[in-house]
């Protein structure tokens, strides 16, 4: 996911996305703790997009209060 793709979206898919995004890291930590994780890298994955979502919806905020 492209922060190019995320400036497209409205703010309540962003906020969306976010909560899907905290979901499948929870379930991939799960996954990882009881040794059923193949792929790791998926952990940084995630928490990438979910950093790359909340710094557009932090852009947004901070462009309208100006």
């Amino acid at each position: 996911m492209k922060a190019d793709e995320l400036r497209e979206l409205p703010v309540e898919e962003l906020m969306q996305r976010e909560q899907e995004l905290k979901r499948k890291l929870f379930n991939l930590r799960f996954q990882r703790a009881t040794g059923e994780l193949d792929n790791t890298a998926e952990l940084v994955k995630t928490r990438r997009d979910i950093a790359r979502v909340m710094t557009v919806a932090r852009e947004r905020r901070q462009g309208s209060s100006t």
